[in-house]
C-alpha cells in the first residue's frame, strides 16, 4: 500500500510538472515547421551578420532545459548568443524528430542531445558541438561555453 502511495505521489508531481510547462510554454515545438523557420533565419542572418546557433533536443532532455536555463541565467553567455547568433531549438521527438533536417545537417542526433549545430547566413552547417565537452558537474562550464561561443561566431570567420 505504501508504495502504491508513493507511486501516485511521484506520478502526480510529474503530471503537475509537465502539465506547467505546457501552460508556460515549452522550449522546443513538435509542431513547428523547422525547415521553413531555418531558411527565414538565414535571410536574416545574412541581414545582421550573424550565424545561426541550432540547439537541438527536445522537452523531454534534461540537458536541454538545463542548457536554456544555464543561458537564461548568465547575462553573459545570454548577450553573446543575442549578439553574434540567431538562436533556434530544433525538436527531435517521438512527435517530430525531423528528419530531413537532422539527415541534412549529417545526423547529429547521434552525438546524443543537446547537440549544438552552427549555421552559417546561407543556413549551412559549419560546425556541430557535443555539448557534453561543455558540461561542468550537473549543468555547463560558463568560459568553455564563451569559448565555444566566440569561436564559432562570424568574427571569428572574417
Amino acid at each position: 500500500m505504501l508504495k502504491i502511495f508513493f507511486l501516485t505521489g511521484i506520478l502526480s508531481c510529474f503530471l503537475l510538472t509537465v502539465s506547467g510547462q505546457q501552460g508556460s510554454g515549452l522550449v522546443y515545438d513538435p509542431a513547428a515547421p523547422a525547415e521553413k523557420e531555418i531558411q527565414q533565419l538565414a535571410g536574416r542572418a545574412a541581414l545582421e551578420k550573424k550565424h545561426i546557433l541550432v540547439v537541438a533536443g527536445g522537452n523531454w532532455c534534461g540537458w536541454c532545459m538545463e542548457f536554456e536555463r544555464f543561458r537564461k541565467n548568465n547575462n553573459e553567455v545570454d548577450s553573446l548568443i543575442r549578439t553574434d547568433y540567431l538562436l533556434y531549438h530544433l525538436n527531435y521527438s517521438p512527435e517530430n524528430q525531423n528528419k530531413k533536417l537532422f539527415t541534412r545537417f549529417g545526423y547529429p542526433q547521434r552525438l546524443g542531445f543537446p547537440v549544438v549545430l552552427v549555421l552559417n547566413e546561407k543556413g549551412s552547417l559549419i560546425h556541430t558541438q557535443k555539448m557534453e565537452y561543455l558540461e561542468q558537474g550537473r549543468s555547463y562550464n560558463k568560459r568553455r561555453l564563451i569559448d565555444f561561443l566566440k569561436s564559432w561566431n562570424r568574427a571569428a570567420f572574417d
